[in-house]
């Protein structure tokens, strides 16, 4: 364990000296090529902004209409039907969307229902096998400038959609 730690230690450093003594034999002005990507990351984080408020506000706007609620009463049959913990639908509804909300509602319903609930361990495997579709395509292809993501949301949504179900499907079969 001393050794891992030391290892994690000195990664960072290491990975910047091997960097500067890299650019040294190539010849390149590592510093200036810094700065220039610094000016890249910087223009891109401009250029993503609107996008990324537009859909915090959103997130906000669901949440505090009731849409969320009336949205979770409406599946609430179907997924008791289906066997599935009714304690998840905000997760499975909330995770495309923010990650940062959806990791509030783990944080919540891990103290409500424990981790090693049944709840609590479907929650966790799904936050950890699904992706924030809207957030990640909104940042990416906002990055690169493109507006029309053909089937990236309908393919997302499906892989999203597979990754709650075997969240679920996995964490009852293994106790």
């Amino acid at each position: 364990m001393a050794f891992m730690n030391k290892l994690s230690e000195a990664a960072i450093p290491v990975i910047i000296i091997v960097i500067f003594v890299i650019g040294a034999w190539k010849n390149v002005p590592v510093f200036d090529v810094f700065i220039e990507g610094a000016k890249e990351g910087l223009a891109t984080a401009i250029r993503i902004l609107p996008v990324l408020v537009g859909i915090m506000l959103a997130i906000n706007v669901f949440k505090a209409s009731g849409a969320l609620d009336i949205v979770v009463t409406l599946l609430k049959p179907a997924v008791n039907f289906l066997g599935i913990p009714e304690e998840i639908i905000p997760m499975a509804i909330l995770r495309p969307i923010s990650g940062s909300a959806s990791l509030g509602l783990l944080s919540r319903q891990l103290k409500e229902y424990g981790p090693d609930s049944i709840v609590g361990r479907i929650l966790s495997v799904m936050m950890g096998s699904t992706e924030t579709i809207f957030y990640t395509i909104a940042v990416y292809f906002g990055a690169i400038g493109v507006k029309k993501t053909r089937g990236t949301v309908w393919i997302a949504l499906i892989a999203g959609l597979a990754g709650m179900i075997s969240s679920v499907i996995v964490c009852k079969l293994l106790p």
